[in-house]
């Protein structure tokens, strides 16, 4: 949570997302919509373009919206704030 956080380098949090995006499972996207609802505005940019990158281009990873529609059913209201953010940044309407 600490690198999806850090304020004082924005390049190891839009990696972090990009790379825990990547990975695609329930867990790691479950991180990823914790950060978004701790996040300031400027941190909540750079998730949002770390989860772009890595959902970009032909290798983009179908895992994160499936693991956004299991999460919006969590019991942890936080995440499910988060992944209603991560969904909208993908487009993804069928939670």
């Amino acid at each position: 949570m600490g690198l999806l956080l850090d304020a004082e380098d924005t390049a190891v949090t839009r990696q972090t997302a990009e790379a825990l995006a990547r990975i695609g499972t329930v867990a790691a996207v479950r991180l990823i919509a914790l950060a978004v609802v701790e996040a300031d505005g400027n941190q909540a940019e750079w998730l949002e373009t770390g989860v772009h990158d890595a959902l970009a281009g032909p290798d983009g990873v179908p895992e994160v919206a499936a693991a956004c529609r299991h999460l919006a059913q969590d019991q942890d209201e936080a995440v499910r704030q988060g992944i209603a953010e991560i969904s909208a940044w993908t487009g993804d309407t069928e939670r």
